[in-house]
């Protein structure tokens, strides 16, 4: 078959680096651009010396005609903010367009309230499509917003039970932890190895921008649901989003029924992974992987289903779920460029 060329912008962040190196394997891509706002000419391996001998591509300047005459698609790998400006041309173009940032994930006002930035202009916001690859329900949209790593372990965790409306609408609460590569490339007071080495820190309380992004899923799956309960933490570890989410059943269920639901629900899915009854997924069995672990549990007594989810933020969470959102644009198998085994231990 044809190859596809496409270009990364903020090939150099933690999120353009999992591109380069899950698309490295990708058996109909190729990359055929590297492109940083803040490093250019610099061959890449300069940077980078684990990519020495393996790409030897300079940095190029952002110019979207060339980029738009050589690519097929352009994934933007960069920080919030800079999407918004920098996607327009190319979705001008009639390229393909996977935006990893979260600047086309929410409404205007949605947007402006929780990012605290001017949105993109309204047109390009209601051309873009939330890219949670499990439950996309077109594969025709050509420009994709890819979901923030916490949505998306929150979201696949909560999906069957709110779409067939079986627990209590005010009752979800989601405790959810990540590894530090979620916070970025650059470091921050938070960030810094002694503050964050054998600790743990609540941050964003109740104000976490991927909130707007699960509650505006969750009301197109079920519009009683008017808000959750959702903090996040961090953990020293390197990669993964660790997702514990309590909800109170509607009517009684068992933990045999929702394990059911679940194998039924991701059948055919295969980068969801339903445990085995009393088994409960841990970080380490998805690192570097695309794969979203769930564990499941109901407790009689309290009426609670409590629900276990992992991924690896970088890749699930990011570069992963952008490619496998390429290969449903393209008609590629769903699996290509991400079929492989977790890192382990």
């Amino acid at each position: 078959g044809k190859i596809m060329k496409v270009s990364i912008i903020g090939a150099t962040g933690y999120g353009g680096l999992e591109l380069l190196r899950l698309l490295h394997q990708h058996p109909h891509v190729e990359i055929a651009s590297l492109h940083s706002f803040s490093a250019q000419t610099e061959d890449i391996s300069r940077f980078y010396p684990h990519l020495h001998t393996v790409y030897h591509q300079a940095l190029a300047e952002i110019d979207a005609v060339k980029i738009a005459e050589e690519s097929e698609a352009v994934f933007l790998a960069t920080p919030s903010g800079v999407a918004k400006d920098a996607a327009q041309p190319f979705i001008d173009a009639g390229m393909k367009v996977i935006d990893l940032s979260g600047d086309f994930r929410l409404s205007k006002e949605g947007y402006e309230k929780w990012y605290n930035k001017d949105a993109a202009p309204d047109a390009y916001l209601k051309q873009a499509e939330y890219g949670l690859a499990e439950w996309r329900t077109g594969t025709d949209a050509t420009f994709i917003s890819n979901p923030g790593c916490y949505a998306t372990a929150t979201l696949l965790g909560l999906a069957p039970l709110v779409m067939q409306d079986l627990v209590e609408a005010d009752s979800i609460i989601v405790d959810a932890k990540s590894g530090i590569s979620g916070a970025g490339k650059t470091p921050s007071e938070n960030t810094h190895f002694p503050e964050t080495n054998e600790n743990m820190m609540l941050y964003r309380m109740n104000k976490h921008q991927h909130i707007p992004e699960i509650m505006r899923q969750l009301q197109v799956w079920n519009e009683n649901i008017d808000a959750i309960t959702f903090s996040t933490s961090l953990i020293p570890v390197t990669r993964g989003i660790f997702a514990t989410i309590y909800a109170k059943s509607k009517t009684g269920t068992t933990t045999e029924e929702l394990l059911t639901l679940y194998r039924e629900s991701y059948d055919g899915k295969p980068f969801v992974r339903i445990q085995a009854q009393d088994v409960y997924p841990t970080l380490k069995q998805v690192t570097a992987s695309n794969f979203c672990d769930i564990g499941l549990c109901y407790n009689e007594r309290t009426n609670m289903i409590t629900i276990v989810v992992v991924i690896d933020n970088l890749v699930k969470g990011a570069a992963g779920q952008a490619i496998q959102n390429l290969n449903l644009m393209a008609k590629f198998d769903e699996t290509a460029g991400l079929d492989f085994i977790p890192v382990y231990p």
